[in-house]
């Protein structure tokens, strides 16, 4: 499986899009606003700059990066008449995979303008010049010092391929019945997994380190929980529902025995550890947070327009109305005897000097 060419989120507008299904994701966002905040700001008033170059890396087709922007022109107002200074103008980057379907996230431009409009007045005026930018975060995507401030949220646990380890000497699954790392996974799988995490983080903090001025600022917002058994709920329950169409004869058991999620939550210890290792930033923030599932549904239906395009890929198109309406079923029947969320670690650094 080639990931770049299949890892994206559900496009559209439609009902299952995650354009209508990125709640989840933004109550993180909105979970660490302060950090945002305090990041900008001081950002701002190291530099002043004339016109500052923000890029919004794994921005997806969902509401959730125009969003961020409304945040963070508001926070760049605000210090500027503290200081007693002009808004400075905004170069914006959305940047993620080519797949990416880009036009809707174009299409949310006029509600951009709304919202900001709603913050700030209806006489506020910003010169915010937004273009997109494909291709992967794990290579070059910007000019050396060009960056003054990256913002990326639930993208960084997304690996840059299925990671290599997972078959055995003779060409067999070591994971087999399993998308993910697994209760039932032997240690070379979480190996792997672990392994490609640590070589991935590293590649984006060191192109980031490239294209970020001296001083330039990264606010991350990454999927995490290391080995804890939260991390597998998810995909056990997906397992479960898989294994049951497999019984029935809906899907082929070589599907889910090939098929290995591409993304690894780490732990903060994990990825403060190897920010430390790479060397290029100064660590300001670092903190775990939870989010609660809600009802069934809504977490069935967030989960869908994240990984429908991936698992069609390989289960086909006509089988994700089953699944998901399964997999509804599972998280309901887990939810009502066991405490559901879901972990979020939040990161704040700075470039050295």
């Amino acid at each position: 499986m080639e990931v770049k060419q299949v890892l994206r989120m559900k496009e559209g507008t439609g009902k299952a899009s995650y354009a209508n299904n990125s709640l989840i994701q933004e109550r993180g966002i909105t979970n660490v606003r302060t950090i945002l905040q305090g990041s900008i700001q001081e950002l701002y008033r190291a530099k002043l700059p004339k016109c500052l170059v923000v890029a919004d890396l794994g921005c997806s087709s969902g509401p959730n990066s125009l969003k961020v922007l409304v945040d963070i022109i508001d926070f760049v107002d605000v210090t500027c008449q503290s200081l007693n200074h002009k808004l400075p103008e905004f170069q914006v980057f959305l940047s993620d995979l080519p797949g990416n379907d880009f036009n809707t996230l174009f299409s949310l431009f006029p509600s951009f303008w709304e919202k900001l409009k709603e913050r700030k007045g209806s006489d506020f005026e910003v010169a915010c010049f937004i273009s997109g930018t494909p291709g992967s975060f794990y290579g070059r995507l910007f000019p050396n010092n060009f960056l003054h401030f990256v913002h990326s949220s639930y993208s960084l646990h997304w690996l840059s391929e299925v990671p290599k380890g997972l078959v055995g000497d003779n060409g067999e699954a070591l994971n087999k019945g399993n998308l993910y790392i697994a209760k039932t996974s032997p240690p070379e799988v979480g190996k792997a997994y672990q392994e490609q995490f640590e070589k991935d983080f590293t590649l984006f903090l060191s192109q980031r380190s490239l294209e970020l001025v001296v001083g330039g600022h990264m606010v991350l917002l990454i999927a995490s929980g290391g080995e804890s058994r939260e991390t597998y709920i998810p995909f056990e329950l997906l397992n479960m529902a898989l294994k049951d169409m497999i019984l029935e004869g809906l899907i082929k058991e070589e599907q889910l025995d090939s098929f290995n999620m591409p993304m690894y939550c780490a732990s903060a210890g994990e990825m403060k550890e190897l920010i430390e290792r790479e060397g290029s930033f100064t660590l300001h923030h670092l903190h775990t947070f939870t989010l609660q599932w809600d009802d069934p549904k809504f977490v069935a239906d967030a989960a869908r327009a994240v990984l429908e395009p991936l698992l069609a890929s390989e289960f086909r198109e006509a089988t994700m109305d089953d699944l998901f309406c399964r997999y509804q079923e599972k998280i309901g029947s887990f939810m009502a005897t066991d405490k559901a969320e879901s972990h979020t670690t939040a990161i704040s650094m700075s470039k050295k000097g």
